[in-house]
């Protein structure tokens, strides 16, 4: 496995994106999980308990692009509110697990 450098790749700006929604249909979330994983930008996508429902990390080169990421996600599905925090800095990101618990 290799792990790759987003700043190299031009990809280093993190975004956590906040979703809410008022639809919880079955058919709305087959619909937005297909909107979602198409978007390349997006590299992780979570179903959240709480006052968020949906968050999805997203990474992108600048604001421009972020902001063009958003336009498309708003105009593909229906959503309540989208809320973006920007990662001023990464300190500490692993894709190891923890194994004393196995």
């Amino acid at each position: 496995m290799a792990l790759l450098d987003g700043t190299k790749l031009n990809c280093g700006v993190t975004v956590f994106v906040s979703i809410r929604t008022n639809q919880h249909t079955a058919a709305w979330l087959k619909k937005f999980a297909s909107v979602v994983t198409d978007f390349p930008e997006v590299v992780e996508f979570y179903r959240m308990s709480g006052e968020t429902d949906y968050l999805l990390r997203v990474v992108v080169p600048d604001i421009a692009a972020y902001d063009n990421f958003y336009q498309r996600l708003i105009e593909a599905v229906d959503l309540s509110d989208v809320s973006s925090s920007f990662a001023m800095e990464q300190i500490k990101y692993t894709t190891s697990l923890p194994l004393n618990y196995a």
